[in-house]
């Protein structure tokens, strides 16, 4: 066997390598006991990063209509603290944002369930932060999505 095989390349990875050599990963969420597709299945990629995008504009007309009075230099920083607010209080209750609404997404505890407000707080926190959303596990659930106990799902 070629070490190339062995190690993966760096355009397939180590994932893809192990799963030649006859390792079974499942399917994202088999591990949370979640179906591999349909409702309730975690979501796909793209769909939340779009969710996030439409947030995350959304908060800044808001930051750059009402709070800075169309000063765009400082509408960044009030648009994160609004895209904070709008996590907390539309996760904690609804389950999820308007972008996620909107892309047919929703916030659930990993147990199943709503997530309750002090977890929905320790997700957009470290959401707020960027660095844990960008480090994922084998289910896709960024780092704020495991330290809260969360995971975000197809509705």
């Amino acid at each position: 066997m070629d070490n190339r095989q062995a190690i993966g390349s760096w355009l397939s990875g180590p994932r893809a390598a192990a799963e030649q050599m006859g390792a079974d990963f499942g399917y994202r969420g088999e591990r949370l006991g979640l179906p591999q597709d349909g409702p309730g299945s975690i979501a796909p990629l793209g769909r939340r990063f779009g969710a996030i995008f439409v947030d995350w504009g959304l908060c800044m007309l808001i930051a750059y209509g009402l709070l800075t009075g169309g000063d765009l230099g400082s509408a960044g920083n009030w648009a994160l603290l609004v895209f904070a607010v709008l996590g907390v209080l539309t996760v904690g209750t609804v389950g999820s944002t308007p972008g996620k609404r909107l892309l047919g997404l929703r916030v659930v505890s990993v147990g199943g369930g709503r997530l309750t407000m002090p977890r929905a707080v320790v997700r957009t926190v470290l959401l707020a932060l960027a660095v844990p959303a960008l480090v994922w596990d084998r289910d896709s659930r960024g780092l704020h999505d495991r330290l809260s106990g969360a995971v975000q799902v197809r509705i």
